[in-house]
């Protein structure tokens, strides 16, 4: 069972564009529009799914506040980007996040829990920015942004899910880790 459901999970996963949820792609307006723009990136689903992969396993109160960390940070970074501010090196950032995360899932990785919000902090503001500088000011791009929380939220439950039901195989949660990092370096080499 668990098995299948990561398989269908990844299978979804890769069905996504890399370059769809990306500054400049797509409507941005709305709450629907937010909902939906992170299920069109790959790197936007795997990153989510990480943080909850990352979470399920460490566990305890990790469960809730590494993937909070990640939202309020995201909604920080697409604040920044809204106002205007100057992030360099944002899509690096992002793939970086997958090649780090995913490792960090591979190694299992017991890392304590302010160490983990603040790894899930620092990536989070890449993809917050990413976003947030292609939202359109006012009541629009405030449903958008609130749209697209929770979705990131969503993702993170579902990475959280996907671990909690893989616990129990250190060799799955391993694979999917490394399958993770592989995407993040496709992702800066341009493979992807």
């Amino acid at each position: 069972m668990t098995r299948r459901i990561l398989f269908t999970s990844m299978t979804l996963a890769a069905m996504a564009s890399a370059a769809e949820a990306h500054v400049g792609v797509g409507s941005i307006s709305g709450f629907i529009n937010g909902l939906t723009h992170p299920l069109g990136g790959l790197d936007h689903i795997l990153a989510m799914v990480a943080v909850g992969l990352f979470a399920a396993h460490l566990g305890g109160r990790a469960l809730w506040l590494v993937p909070a960390s990640f939202v309020a940070v995201m909604a920080a970074g697409g604040a920044a980007g809204m106002a205007g501010g100057d992030l360099p090196f944002v899509e690096a950032g992002i793939g970086l996040s997958l090649l780090a995360l995913g490792a960090i899932v591979a190694s299992r990785w017991n890392a304590p829990v302010p160490a983990a919000m603040t790894i899930a902090g620092f990536f989070a503001v890449y993809h917050g920015h990413a976003h947030g500088t292609e939202m359109p000011a006012g009541a629009a791009g405030l449903t958008y942004a609130l749209g697209f929380v929770l979705a990131a939220a969503t993702l993170h439950g579902a990475g959280l899910a996907i671990g909690l039901m893989a616990q129990n195989s250190r060799r799955l949660t391993q694979i999917g880790g490394g399958a993770l990092a592989l995407a993040g370096a496709g992702l800066l080499t341009g493979a992807i």
